[in-house]
């Protein structure tokens, strides 16, 4: 017999994902700004307030996979070696992701009419509105903090250690260089081996640089 609890929780993943499909597919033809909610719902024949139970901002429907990509880092220090530096443990989770062909750094032109339109869909449908612009940034800038209190966590060091903040602000900003010249890459060359090497280039790189400001500190 099934368990109703976790029957309930897969039917509500699924509401939740028909929602979320439905919208990517709206937000692709027409753009993010021209598509109400109201659409969103009849095309996932579900109610407005069915949609705000899962998304409480349109612009969750567009990032949906943003708790899963925090979890990520989370889940990455919570296992942390520890004779692994948390810096380093993020810049090998960077090199993990490609390797595993996570969404998060995939690279593809996809076609239109479908859900998973590719990265250059997702990049240009975000080009496309301020409202998403705005939504990347305070996204990124919620990230770091989800970062620093996962490093200042792994090394058993208070949520608000500066060093931490630190480390998690400027890995941040080095993924966020990275991702962006890795998308421009492939515009150009349509080569997604090529972009990849771009963007764990730069990964690279910038983790020396950080492993050096952080230098003499638990984090480095």
């Amino acid at each position: 017999m099934s368990n109703p609890t976790n029957l309930r929780t897969r039917k509500r993943l699924a509401m939740r994902q028909g929602i979320s499909d439905a919208a990517t597919l709206l937000f692709q033809e027409r753009g993010f700004d021209h598509v109400t909610v109201d659409e969103i719902a009849a095309a996932a024949d579900v109610g407005r307030m069915t949609v705000f139970n899962h998304f409480p901002r349109k612009e969750d429907m567009f990032f949906d996979r943003d708790e899963e990509g925090r979890e990520i880092l989370r889940e990455a220090l919570r296992q942390r070696d520890p004779a692994i530096s948390p810096i380093e443990t993020l810049r090998l989770l960077a090199h993990k992701l490609v390797a595993d062909e996570s969404p998060y750094v995939r690279f593809a032109a996809g076609a239109k009419g479908f859900v998973s339109p590719g990265s250059q869909g997702f990049i240009e449908t975000i080009e496309g509105s301020a409202t998403l612009k705005a939504r990347a940034r305070a996204i990124r800038d919620e990230i770091a903090q989800v970062v620093a209190e996962a490093m200042a966590l792994s090394v058993k060091r208070e949520a608000g250690d500066i060093d931490a903040i630190l480390a998690a602000n400027l890995l941040l900003a080095t993924w966020t260089v990275a991702l962006v010249q890795a998308h421009q890459s492939f515009r150009q060359k349509q080569d997604a081996a090529e972009a990849k090497t771009v963007f764990l280039a730069i990964v690279d790189k910038g983790s020396v640089g950080i492993k050096a400001a952080l230098a003499g500190t638990v984090y480095g």
